[in-house]
């Protein structure tokens, strides 16, 4: 059956357990399956994107597909990107009358997509670093992105500062960073340790500095990184 958000409401947490229940699954934390169970965090995350019905959506880990038919309802296309086999099996049933949904089953670092312009997604934490390095290789316009609290402060951390690292000097070199919104951790199920943060990521037309060689001058912020590391453990 469709998810009915105007029905819904609030009520995710409840539609959440059915699903799981209907379906004799349970989340893996292997796999960092917290559900987002608020509709109106949801919401937000659409509102900021600003979608349009000429805009490709990806969204990597669709999980039960509540982002995702919010998405459907808002861009012209939605790349919905999952992973585990058993949620890939339930969005092509809950979602099927969707014609402007193509669901993908796979690892998003190890997988071709089609051309997408934007990203609106809530991935899980343990890809946070390399999903995010993978983005900025891509062409896109604009990410609106969920993250753990303490990864996303490091994206927009001051020089100088602990949190300062070889992310923040990439990501500052390749795109602007500015934080939407702050999510607690009841907002999910199962909870997570942490709490969240919505971000946009927009790349940049042009480097804020020049560098001649870019493969080397993020070797040596690699480098540098790693020894400040060492310095503090």
């Amino acid at each position: 059956m469709p998810f009915q958000p105007e029905k819904v409401g609030m009520n995710l947490l409840k539609e959440t357990m059915r699903i799981l229940r209907a379906y004799r699954i349970a989340p893996k934390k292997r796999l960092g399956q917290n559900f987002l169970v608020d509709y109106d965090v949801l919401k937000r995350m659409v509102s900021y994107a600003e979608l349009s019905p000429e805009d490709t959506v990806l969204e990597v880990g669709a999980g039960l597909g509540f982002l995702t038919e919010i998405l459907a309802e808002e861009c012209g296309r939605v790349l919905a990107v999952e992973v585990d086999p058993r949620l890939v099996k339930i969005l092509k049933r809950r979602l099927s009358n969707r014609r402007n949904l193509s669901i993908l089953k796979g690892d998003i670092l190890k997988m071709e997509v089609p051309p997408f312009n934007k990203v609106v997604s809530t991935p899980p934490y343990s890809i946070s670093s390399p999903l995010l390095f993978w983005l900025l290789d891509k062409k896109f316009e604009r990410a609106v992105l969920m993250f753990q609290k303490e990864f996303a402060e490091r994206l927009v951390a001051p020089v100088n500062s602990k949190e300062y690292s070889r992310l923040t000097v990439t990501v500052y070199y390749k795109a602007k960073v500015k934080i939407l919104d702050y999510v607690p951790r009841d907002r999910f199920w199962p909870a997570p340790e942490v709490d969240s943060l919505i971000i946009e990521l927009a790349p940049r037309k042009e480097p804020p500095f020049k560098v001649e060689d870019e493969n080397f001058f993020f070797n040596v912020v690699s480098e540098v990184s790693l020894h400040a590391e060492e310095q503090k453990a």
